[in-house]
């Protein structure tokens, strides 16, 4: 196989195209071209008025060529098929427990079931359909249930988001891919393997994830919806048994996919397994018309059906020496009420597949470091520092769980806003004028106000005075680490923490690999049960 890179059309180009320009590179007649396959697709758009698609190609000819050294673009590839053989000899007594179904855990469940192991895997909140019945009544009057909601249920937080699926780990052993084509197999759209910015959009994801538990299951796997891990039994330095709340399960192997919000799971952990504080990031959720970002960004091309709607990605260095960051861009999308314990508000993005509604919204989050919350002594110290901001928001929104928000320009000089202007609040179920400055620490806001005036200088209209912030973006990843070793196991034999819960991963591609990481090493190490 060969790969042609830079292979650059302009954005109404057709398929056959991609044959000529491929023959084109190649010297070689179109008709002598047996397959073409798009490895890679991105958007070129630094030249407003002459947007490309810059493509990566995989073509077979019926016939070998010679390849230049000269030709940069052009080399030969073998085909990747992610396989993995079980070679482990420590034979296992008891079915392997994954706790946990978001993205980490259901692709570690996966590999685990694919080699015959039959693994169970717990999850305290609901399957998907019954879990979107409690969201949208929580959206609809504040109905929190505490173990069905944005954080917690089947797919984990990631089925409410936009799907995103780039991630920027290094992936040398292809485990991205086995992902990407799990997901294809599951019903997300072919596009998904080679887009430079993959997503899925909630709506679709949603049906994915019940496929993925549907094979699971056909393969040998358990799951146990609405049971929550309460206990961990330790014997000898090896977990011998965990506890639900109706049962005792015997097992020698269990996965922690808990997810960053399971912060009751983390505190019955913390005298079992070692913890370690690490940073994490809070702020808030910054709304802008789509339109504006797309004419930003593409310029009279804006709204062309190739390109879709725009996103950004942006980084500052304040001058108190944090960083600001855009994170979780969610082209035509909205902001989400995603707390998980009552008395707290916070937020999260979320876009469907078309990404066609009429606000772009993102995280702009601000680092925090251990040393900002006592974390050095405390590894669960960080939670509590979430805590006491998320409940200041609650308190501000009017304690019906109602989010605080303020136009920038009234942000910028702490004053409360009193109306809005072009851009209005998608957050659910409703929204609260408040000054921000009294639910985030000062160091956060005076970040905040710098580095939005900064990405205005890089994105037209960004510090625009009516955009809305919304209060408080607080679970961007887990506040803590579940040590492990090279082994991947924590300080007690057979425990595998894993995924962005447990600090290994930061959004639903990094956290799936992970999983199928984990699931390499006790593939590694045991033997499945006969």
């Amino acid at each position: 196989m060969l790969r042609i890179q830079q292979v650059k059309l302009p954005i109404d180009h057709n398929q056959e195209d991609l044959y000529i320009k491929a023959a084109e590179s190649l010297k070689v007649k179109r008709e002598e071209i047996k397959s073409l396959t798009i490895f890679r697709k991105s958007i070129d758009a630094r030249k407003k008025d002459e947007i490309l698609f810059i493509y990566a190609l995989d073509v077979d000819l019926y016939n070998d060529i010679k390849i230049s050294k000269r030709n940069a673009n052009v080399t030969v590839v073998e085909p990747f098929t992610y396989e993995i053989e079980a070679t482990g000899e420590e034979l296992l007594n008891n079915r392997p427990v994954v706790v946990g179904s978001g993205p980490a855990g259901l692709f570690c469940a996966l590999l685990l079931a694919e080699k015959g192991y039959r693994p169970i895997i717990l999850e305290r909140g609901k399957k998907v359909k019954e879990r979107v019945k409690d969201i949208e009544r929580f959206w609809k009057d504040g109905t929190l249930r505490e173990r069905s909601n944005i954080q917690f249920g089947e797919g984990g937080a990631g089925t409410f988001s936009d799907g995103k699926l780039n991630t920027l780990i290094k992936d040398r052993s292809r485990r991205g891919k086995k992902v990407l084509e799990e997901f294809v197999d599951a019903g997300a759209p072919d596009e998904i393997t080679y887009l430079n910015k993959p997503h899925i959009g909630t709506d679709l994801l949603r049906g994915v994830i019940v496929n993925i538990r549907k094979k699971i299951i056909s393969l040998g796997g358990t799951f146990r919806f609405e049971e929550q891990l309460t206990d961990i039994k330790v014997k000898d330095g090896n977990v011998c048994r965990i506890v639900t709340e109706s049962d005792i399960i015997e097992t020698d192997v269990l996965v922690l996919a808990i997810g960053h919000s399971a912060r009751d799971t983390f505190e019955m952990l913390s005298d079992k397994v070692e913890l370690k504080a690490k940073p994490f990031a809070m702020g808030v959720r910054i709304e802008h018309p789509q339109k504006m970002i797309s004419e930003a960004q593409y310029g009279s091309m804006a709204g062309h059906p190739n390109l879709g709607p725009a996103d950004y990605k942006f980084v500052h260095k304040s001058k108190n020496g944090r960083s600001v960051y855009t994170f979780c861009m969610c082209p035509g999308g909205v902001v989400t009420a995603s707390s998980s314990e009552e008395g707290y508000v916070v937020t999260n993005g979320m876009s469907f597949h078309d990404r066609d509604l009429e606000n772009a919204n993102a995280a702009i989050v601000v680092q925090i470091n251990p040393e900002d919350f006592g974390g050095e002594e405390n590894p669960l110290a960080g939670i509590e520092f979430q805590r006491r901001y998320e409940k200041k928001a609650f308190e501000l929104g009017g304690s019906n769980y109602h989010a605080p928000v303020q136009l920038f320009r009234d942000f910028k000089e702490k004053r409360v806003s009193s109306s809005f202007g072009e851009v209005y609040p998608t957050y659910r179920p409703g929204a609260t004028f408040a000054n921000l400055w009294d639910c985030l620490p000062d160091y956060v806001c005076e970040s905040l106000v710098e580095g939005i005036a900064a990405f205005g200088k890089w994105l037209e209209n960004f510090d625009r005075d009516d955009a809305v912030l919304t209060g408080v973006e607080t679970r961007t990843s887990s506040p803590l680490r579940i040590d492990r070793n090279d082994e991947l196991q924590s300080n007690v034999k057979g425990i595998y923490p894993c995924g962005e819960g447990s600090g290994y991963a930061g959004g639903i591609m990094s956290a799936a690999i992970d999983g199928l990481k984990v699931a390499e090493q006790i593939i590694k190490t045991y033997k499945p049960m006969i």
